[in-house]
């Protein structure tokens, strides 16, 4: 009897994890791992083989001992329909994007995945770490009996993915909430929340059209005849709760609108603050600046030239004339 790795209850995942294939398989009602196909016996229990950054050594192992090829970078990036699904009579292949935090945590990285779906073994193709499959593998640790094919791990990782998108999507509408709040209350604009606004709306944008992608990959693995019975009833809910995503990216993109017109239209009240400040002013000035002008001409005969308070009498006038201009617009309700 072989040496086995140990049981799954013994595994830990962390996002650090180095390990590039990991071949999971039942026995005996429960599932284990191993990091090399050589480590097994048989390969008929194998039910999911993941490899995530793969040297080309694994992959040519993976594909001798399965008689498939992966598809390459370029085609799992292909937006196509024919590229997202394809079946045929001996495998399903399906690529979807899933969402990562960047390193500054202020921007998702979208990377590609590849599913190969052959009987009940499901393989998966990846480039990096991502929690919707570190999630998973916690759910089969939790419950392995009731993981027994590829196609339940593929229904979970998809159903998982769908869950972390919401999650994301509903952390995104507490930080416009709070945003919303700042913005109502706050004594004045600031350039920050232009910014900020701008980017929750790309960050709002990149999970649309990632749940669309899913909405997409979902729509064409429902007419396929391999998912039926619990797997179909699953994913149909899954689709029901993408739509439900999208209604909500829907809502965040009015709401970050409406703050973006609402913000724009604070700016444009303080800008007209500052112009009636200064066409107030300048029209005060007016009156004073012509009676100095009139008074400031050089003629001869000016009747108040010789005048001994022709002087403090201009300087009243002056006054006098602000004065009554600035009651004016009291009046009126300019200032």
């Amino acid at each position: 009897m072989p040496n086995f790795a140990p049981t799954f209850a013994e595994w830990t995942e962390t996002v650090v994890d180095i390990i590039m294939l990991r071949v999971y398989y039942r026995r005996q009602n429960r599932v284990h791992k191993v990091q090399a196909l050589s480590q097994l016996e048989s390969q008929e229990d194998i039910i999911w083989i993941d490899l995530q950054n793969p040297t080309p050594a694994e992959i040519s192992d993976v594909e001798a001992h399965f008689e498939f090829k992966f598809q390459s970078r370029q085609q799992q990036l292909e937006i196509e329909s024919s590229s997202r699904y394809f079946e045929t009579d001996d495998e399903i292949i399906a690529n979807s994007n899933f969402l990562k935090f960047d390193n500054s945590g202020e921007a998702f990285i979208s990377h590609a995945v590849s599913f190969i779906l052959q009987g009940d073994v499901l393989f998966t193709y990846r480039d990096a770490d991502l929690g919707t499959f570190s999630d998973c593998v916690k759910k089969i640790k939790m419950s392995g009996r009731l993981f027994h094919s590829g196609k339940q791990i593929m229904t979970s990782l998809l159903e998982t993915d769908v869950d972390n998108d919401a999650d994301l999507l509903e952390n995104l509408g507490r930080q416009v909430g709070k945003l919303s709040r700042e913005l109502t209350f706050d004594k004045g604009p600031d350039e920050d929340v232009l910014l900020t606004i701008s980017r929750l709306q790309e960050l709002t944008m990149v999970i649309r059209q990632n749940v669309i992608d899913k909405q997409r990959v979902l729509s064409a693995i429902l007419k396929s005849q391999e998912f039926v019975g619990e797997e179909y009833e699953r994913l149909r809910v899954v689709i029901k709760d993408i739509n439900s995503l999208i209604e909500h990216t829907k809502f965040n993109f009015e709401r970050l609108e409406y703050m973006q017109n609402t913000f724009l239209g604070l700016i444009n009240i303080e800008q007209n603050k500052i112009i009636k400040i200064f066409t107030v002013a300048s029209v005060i000035f007016m009156p004073p600046t012509l009676i100095a002008s009139i008074y400031g001409m050089n003629f001869k005969f000016t009747e108040e030239f010789d005048w001994r308070y022709g002087f403090w009498f201009a300087i009243g006038l002056m006054v006098l004339s602000s004065i009554s201009t600035l009651f004016f617009f009291r009046r009126r309700g300019w200032l």
